[in-house]
């Protein structure tokens, strides 16, 4: 049997996107989770600021897909971390660099992507034992952001989290991205109350394919 880590990565960095829930309320995390797994997304983050996130996703390990990849966001520390994997989180994902939280998924063998934005916070989460880093806000610098980075750093995996859309997608691939995380420009709220989950696997059908277009472009 593969490892929650092993599972994480995988799906992550074959599909090539990241999918982030954040919402008000988590009422429809596990429908909007559904529409991005049937898009073709597997590797799923419920953020913890939204309420009940923890409960929800330890309902959706339960009755979603086996192939569906589900992990943890905005883990500030190592008691939210812990309380994520045991809901069933395979991955941690954190906006900053907590190297407490770094430990406690090598503990628990599962992956965890620390957030930074500095060659010198890139460098020391990856030295820690990140498995990917993620670059937020990649919104600031864009795809040469990640362009600039990959060139003293061509052996650490990079996530550009922020300013990530259908326009933006291909420019962080074809940078060096090992794959994109992407959030309202794939799971917007206006959708969510409307209930058009639809459109939501609609949009995430189309990440993936922009993806594996750019990949084979080179």
């Amino acid at each position: 049997m593969m490892l929650p880590r092993d599972e994480a990565l995988n799906a992550i960095q074959e599909d090539g996107v990241l999918a982030i829930i954040r919402l008000d309320s988590s009422a429809q995390l596990l429908k909007a989770a559904e529409a991005i797994r049937e898009g073709g997304i597997r590797a799923i983050e419920f953020t913890m600021t939204t309420p009940g996130a923890l409960e929800t996703l330890a309902e959706a390990s339960r009755s979603m897909d086996r192939t569906t990849v589900l992990g943890a966001g905005t883990v500030l520390d190592a008691e939210t971390a812990r309380a994520a994997i045991l809901a069933g989180a395979k991955f941690l994902v954190a906006p900053g660099l907590r190297t407490e939280v770094i430990t406690l998924a090598r503990r628990y063998n599962v992956a965890v992507f620390p957030g930074a934005f500095t060659p010198t916070e890139i460098l020391t989460a990856w030295e820690a034992g990140a498995d990917v880093v993620k670059v937020f806000p990649a919104s600031v610098g864009g795809p040469e952001l990640i362009k600039a980075l990959r060139g003293p750093f061509p052996y650490i995996k990079m996530l550009p989290t922020g300013g990530v859309n259908l326009t933006t997608v291909t420019a962080f691939i074809r940078a060096g991205a090992v794959a994109v995380a992407v959030g309202g420009n794939l799971v917007s709220k206006d959708a969510i109350q409307r209930g058009e989950f639809t459109q939501i696997t609609a949009l995430a059908k189309q990440y993936v394919d922009l993806v594996a277009q750019a990949r084979k472009a080179g």
